[in-house]
Formats: C-alpha cells, structure tokens, sequence
C-alpha cells in the first residue's frame, strides 16, 4: 500500500469553538501559504473537493464543516447560528491550522456571508491575508445596499430591487414554520442532483451532493431565520482592511451582480473579477478556474504588492487599429478608466506613441506591429499578448480603410484589399482573441467597430459598405454564438468622424493627383463636421460596460439607423445619388 502525497491525502482533525466540535480537513504541505475553504448552503466540505486538490498543489488547504452541517455539531439554540458564532468558529479554525501566519480566505453563498463578519472584523487584517468571495455578500453592506435604494427609489433602483426580490424568493420560504424543512425531508433532497444536473448544469457524481444532505439543509435553515431580519433590519458599518478579491458569477440564479455595487466604500483594496459560471458550477464544474484565480491573488499578496491585478482596475483591451483616430482615441479611454491596455497597428510608430499616451494616463500599455489582414500574424499576436499580459477581457477590432467607387469601377484586387482588411481583419481578431475568451472560461467583450455604411447603402461606397454590413451580421451571428461563453459582442456604427481615414482613403477609377485632391477633400469635409474620435471611444467604453448590442454614433448615424428599420425603401432610393 503506497502513502498517499500531502497534495492528495486528506488529514483530519477536530477544532473546538464555543462548545461545539468542528470537523476540520487538510491537504498540502503545512509550511506553504495556508487557504482556509468556507462552504454555503446546503452544502458540506466536500463541495470544494476540486478546487482544494488543484491548490493543494502548493497550498496548505485547510476547509470545515460549518457547525449544523456534515460531521460537525449543530447548535441546539438559534441564536447560536448568529453571524458573530459563525465568525469565531472561523478564527478558532485558522488559529489551530496556521497559528503563525495569517491565511487567505476562499468562500462561498453562506459561507461568504460568515466569512464577510469575520473579514470586518477590526484588526481582521492581522489574521487573515485576503479574501476571495463567490456568491454570498455580507448581511450589513446589503442592509446599506437596500437602505440606498429605498430611499432613492430610482427606475433602476427599482428594477434592482424586483429582480433581486423575484431571485431570493426561497429565503421568505425559509421563515415560514414547517415548510421549507418538510419540503427538503419529502423529497427535494433525492431531487437535489436533479436540480444541480438541469439547472446548474453540473456533471452528477458519485459523493455529489453529501449523504448528509437532508439533514444539512434542515439544519441550516437555521442560518437565514438567525440572521437575515436582524443584520438587513440594523445594519452595522463594516469596512475591511483586508485585500478582497470578488468573483462574479455571471449565470448566478441568487445573487445579483448589481448587490456589489458600491463595495468600494467598505472595501477600498478591492479586486473585481468575472466567472461564466453559475452558482455551484463555479465550484463543481469551473474548479480550476477558481482555482487559478485564487492562486493568483494570494501571490500577490504575498509578494507584497496591492491587491489589484498588475495594476489599474485589473481589465486588460487590446485595441486594433490603435495608431491614430478612433483606435487611438478608445486607448485612451480605456487607459483613464483604469485598464490596461495593448494597442497594435501596421504603423509601430503610432501604436507605440499611442502607447505612451495611455500609459501617461493609466497602467502601463504596450504597442505590437499587426496586420490585421494576416491570420496567422494575428493569431501569433494573440499568443503574445496571453504570454506577456494575460487574456484580454475585452477585444476592439477597430482597424479599417475607406474606399469609394461604384461596382463596376472597383477592381478585384480593389475588393479584396478592403474585404482583407475591413472584414478578415476582424474575422481574425474575433477568432484569435473570442478562442482565448471561450477557453478561459472567464466571459469577456468583442467591440466591432462597423459603420453607419452597414445600414446606408451608397452607390459610390460599394465595396466599403459591403465589408462592414458583413461585419455587422458577423457580429449578429458571434453574439448568438458567444453568450453561451459569457462573451458579449458590441457593434459600433460611426458616421462622419474626424479621423485620418479620409487621408488613406482610396478611389476608384482615378489617377494619382485625382486620388490626392479627393482625399484631401474628404478631409476637409471631415474636419468641417467637427465629430471627434473620442466622443466614438465613449461609446464603445459604455457599450461594453452596459453591454449594449448595436450602438449607432452621430447623429447621422442614429437617422439612417432608425430610417433603415422605418423606411429601408427610402434609403435604397437615396443610395442612387452620386456621393463621393
């Protein structure tokens, strides 16, 4: 019989806190980083069995039974499930597993929520390094999250407030008498991996849910009827000087995103992290994810450095086209929101100049030579950006070049310039960096810039309206395609912008000086519009915070929008006028 190794053998012990025992279990080598596991409801330690063996690697995992659950003592009062017993049972479990040094913390639903009392405790900081949180807000910062929104009953407040209401319907049902125990001992607990399996989507295995299940749920009940009144009725002000690290679960049923808004104010060394990933498949399907993440931030910490990703606010854009214009101008606008961010363009020159803008402004940004047209440049440039940066979360395929002529005057080699550019530019850009999203598992945002000639039909801009119609419905058929990775996909639709494209712009059937004399009389006619690229680059800053899906900028743009949906044959009859 072989030993088993200390990432894989599983020791347990039992830690006394307040009278009761708690089963306490541990892997890994003691002397590395010790991450204490707090589980939720219904659950027991076993919930966490894969993310402890992937940290156990080069953690001490420490994780408990909770007191009421699994192979731990229940309280016979319920006073004695209050939040604050909750908290002690934490503190005396990391006090016996690492009693030098203080640990990272990982939790999930409930045990987010106790681990929240523990977190703002005062002088929490001296015996807990950090704080990773799925799925379970504290009870006070709620309080103060629904006090906000009464009080400003806000369209948006209230729509929060409903949606929240309809989500968390099952914690009236838990203060009902009789019940929601009677519910769980007739029969949702046989039904529990079936609710997993179908609505979850979490894989059935043997040991999944825990034998204890039904007795675990009953008892638990106990946590929502001791605290939920009380904390949301009163709540405290609790900040932390603890490094927190929040994981948003993107298809969570029972926790809204919106329910952080405004953690900054309790939390001020805040990381804000996304996970594609419902609210027990994050544990149970998405382990090694979790699991990456988790390692991540407490190197941090242990190195010594703030608690934010690299630096800014942890985002990381890579931008196409990034050298000038719009592509230049949403940089920029990243930069001052706090991202980081990698600009590329033909031109090295501009992107890196455009790099130095932002990083005078922002975290530090890096430029790339890419010609967007060439895949498998592309595709070796997303490789070099996930290497040296990490994978992006959001993407901007902006690169583009104009062209006028009517069809019978554009050329084939006229054609596939603009199509190699304004569509296989962004096909590549979607494919490399959608492919890196998708496998990260983490969601993320593909902008595309398109133009107001997708839904404008112009005699004269034949083959340039063709290309960017086709990467409006691209975007039509990726978003379909991408939700199911968390990805969302944003069309942006200019209109008459002041950029230099008009500059490198080319025209049909036309010899050298009268391509020269037009490119500068579209460029005066540009500049006499006065639109300016940043006011592009906003929109495309809120269209990926909001999520929006097709997003028209200038006012020309919204018009032909709008007279594209209310009256197409009327555009198709102004497509006949000679505009060049």
């Amino acid at each position: 019989m072989t030993t088993p190794r200390p990432s894989t053998a599983v020791r347990r012990r039992t830690v006394h806190s307040g009278g009761l025992p708690l089963a306490v279990f541990e892997q890994g080598d003691p002397q590395a980083p010790t991450v204490l596991l707090v589980h939720g409801y219904p659950d027991t330690h076993t919930v966490w069995d894969d993310i402890a063996a992937d940290l156990a690697r080069d953690h001490h995992v420490v994780r408990y039974d909770v007191r009421g659950a699994g192979e731990s003592a229940a309280p016979a009062r319920r006073e004695d499930y209050r939040l604050e017993r909750l908290a002690d049972d934490l503190f005396a479990v990391a006090d016996a597993v690492s009693p030098d040094r203080p640990v990272h913390l990982l939790a999930h639903d409930w045990g987010s929520i106790q681990s929240w009392e523990a977190v703002t405790v005062p002088g929490a900081e001296q015996r807990i390094a950090s704080y990773t949180t799925l799925s379970g807000p504290s009870l006070d910062h709620m309080g103060h999250w629904l006090r906000h929104r009464m009080r400003r009953p806000t369209p948006r407040h209230l729509k929060q407030l409903l949606h929240q209401g309809a989500h968390s319907w099952y914690i009236t049902a838990f203060h009902l008498p009789f019940l929601a125990p009677a519910v769980w001992r007739l029969g949702l607990a046989r039904a529990w991996p079936r609710v997993l399996r179908d609505l979850e989507h979490v894989t059935p295995r043997a040991g999944h849910p825990q034998p204890t299940l039904r007795r675990d749920a009953v008892r638990g009940i106990e946590l929502y009827r001791a605290n939920f009144r009380p904390t949301l009725g009163s709540p405290r002000e609790r900040p932390t000087e603890v490094p927190v690290q929040l994981i948003t679960l993107t298809r969570d049923r029972y926790v809204g995103t919106y329910l952080s808004e405004g953690l900054e104010r309790w939390v001020p060394r805040l990381t804000r992290r996304t996970l594609h990933a419902g609210h027990w498949s994050a544990l149970l399907e998405k382990g090694a994810t979790v699991a990456a993440m988790v390692r991540e931030f407490t190197a941090r910490v242990d190195a010594g450095r703030q608690a934010q990703p690299a630096e800014g606010d942890g985002r990381l854009v890579v931008v196409t086209g990034g050298g000038s214009g719009i592509g230049r101008a949403t940089a920029l606008a990243f930069a001052e929101d706090g991202a980081r961010v990698v600009v590329c363009d033909l031109d090295l020159a501009a992107a890196e100049r455009t790099a130095e803008l932002a990083s005078l402004i922002g975290p530090r940004a890096h430029a790339y030579q890419v010609d967007v047209s060439d895949g498998a440049g592309m595709d070796a440039f997303a490789q070099s950006v996930a290497a040296e940066h990490g994978v992006p979360d959001v993407m901007v395929n902006n690169a583009g070049i104009g062209h006028s002529g009517t069809f019978l005057q554009t050329t084939e080699k006229e054609w596939q310039r603009v199509l190699d550019v304004n569509l296989w530019g962004v096909i590549h850009g979607c494919r490399a960096f959608g492919t890196l999203m998708a496998d990260r598992g983490q969601g993320g945002h593909i902008v595309n810039v398109s133009s107001a000639a997708a839904y404008l039909p112009a005699k004269a801009l034949t083959a340039y309206a063709t290309s960017k119609a086709a990467v409006f419905m691209l975007s039509d058929c990726l978003r379909a395609e991408f939700v199911g990775h968390g990805i969302g996909v944003s069309t942006i639709c200019p209109g008459i912008v002041n950029t230099n494209i008009t500059r490198t712009s080319t025209f049909s059937a036309t010899t050298a000086d009268e391509q020269s004399a037009k490119q500068a009389r579209a460029a005066r006619l540009y500049a006499r519009r006065g639109f300016p690229p940043e006011k592009v680059a906003t929109a495309i800053v809120t269209a990926v915070r909001t999520g929006r899906p097709v997003v028209p900028v200038t006012p020309e743009a919204k018009a032909a929008r709008f007279l594209s949906r209310l009256s197409p044959g009327l555009l198709r009859l102004a497509a006949r006028l000679n505009v060049t």
